[in-house]
This record gives structure tokens, C-alpha cells and sequence, in this order.
């Protein structure tokens, strides 16, 4: 399980190995607080709904799960969506009733939680992985957990750094999402070194 966790925030770190979860790691990651806000959220979610996927992947949509010769795998996109989508509006809630402020600076990208690659690429990866890195709802439990603090810990260091360069020189044509992809590829890069880890 260990080996599944460090694997999930490091070395397939949703943002850094595959690139998911752009629109929003680039919009939010301006502001730290609000990184880690929207961090937490999507961490929150995967947390929640890759199990539940992993579940509904075991007993509903795997060939012959509800009975012989029955395979409802092509829904697998339809109700893992479903599945994130109640829990996007959930932590929408919870946020606007605990903290309006975090909710008005997440603005439009907290409800596009339900629509973030980066979560449904949980689901899917986790789909992929059954039978070889993942064979119960504890190590789904443990794949959503470091899927998401790897996404957390992108967002949160890419507003950190884009906060510092505020007050330096970057030139008129790279600022904003051009010296934000420059800075995200060298982050890409630097996390290869993870890649060598053997647990």
C-alpha cells in the first residue's frame, strides 16, 4: 500500500506524469490560500469516489457481476461521472456554508471539480489497475488519497512559485499561463527523479 501511495503522488502525479486537471491548476493557482482550498476539494472527492467507483466497477459494471453473460461495462463513464458529480456538489456545499469567502475566490472552478480529467482519471486509472495494484477498497481508498495529494501538492507549489514571480521580471509574451506551462514542464521534469524509487 505504500508502494501504491508514493506511486500515486510522485511518480504518477496526475499533473506532473499525465497532465491532468489543467484548466484549474493554471486558473487557481495564483493565489496559495486558494490552492489550497481547491487542493483539498479535489483530494476530498477522490477520496470519496474512487472507491465507490472501484465498487461499482466490482459488483455492477464487470462482465457477469450481476449475473451470467451480462457486462454493463460500457456505462463505467456514465455512472463513475455520476458518482463524482454528487460529490462535487457536496463539497460545494460544505464550502459555501463553512467558507464563502474560499467559496467566492474558487468562484466557477468548484463546481468544475465534477468535470476535472485529473478526477475521473482517478477512476479510470484505478479501473485499469484492478487485479494488479489494486484488489480492494482499501487500496482504492489509498490510490484516491495519493492521486489527490499529488494534485494538492502540484497546485499548492505552482502558487507558491507564481507567487514569488510576481514581483520579478518575466517578459510581456510569458505572462500568465505562458510562464505558468514553462515552470509546470520544469516541475514535470524535476519530478522524474521519483521515478527511480523502489519500494
Amino acid at each position: 500500500m505504500l508502494n501504491l501511495f508514493i506511486n500515486s503522488v510522485f511518480i504518477e502525479n496526475m499533473v506532473f506524469a499525465y497532465f491532468f486537471g489543467m484548466c484549474s491548476y493554471i486558473a487557481v493557482s495564483k493565489s496559495v490560500k486558494t490552492a489550497l482550498g481547491l487542493g483539498a476539494a479535489v483530494t476530498f472527492v477522490q477520496v470519496m469516489t474512487v472507491p465507490l467507483n472501484y465498487l461499482l466497477n466490482q459488483y455492477v459494471l464487470s462482465p457477469n457481476a450481476l449475473g451470467e453473460g451480462v457486462d454493463l461495462s460500457f456505462l463505467s463513464f456514465i455512472l463513475f461521472i455520476a458518482v463524482i458529480a454528487a460529490f462535487v456538489q457536496l463539497v460545494e456545499m460544505i464550502v459555501e456554508k463553512f467558507s464563502p469567502s474560499l467559496y467566492n475566490q474558487l468562484g466557477i472552478f468548484l463546481p468544475l471539480i465534477a468535470v476535472n480529467c485529473a478526477i475521473m482519471g482517478g477512476s479510470l486509472f484505478m479501473q485499469q489497475m484492478v487485479g494488479t495494484e489494486i484488489n480492494s477498497v482499501g487500496d482504492s481508498i489509498v490510490y484516491g488519497l495519493g492521486s489527490g495529494i499529488g494534485w494538492w501538492l502540484a497546485i499548492v507549489m505552482m502558487a507558491a512559485i507564481r507567487e514569488k514571480i510576481e514581483y520579478s521580471h518575466v517578459p510581456a509574451a510569458l505572462k500568465g499561463p505562458g510562464i505558468a506551462f514553462i515552470i509546470t514542464g520544469l516541475m514535470g521534469i524535476a519530478f522524474m527523479i521519483f521515478s527511480g524509487i523502489q519500494l
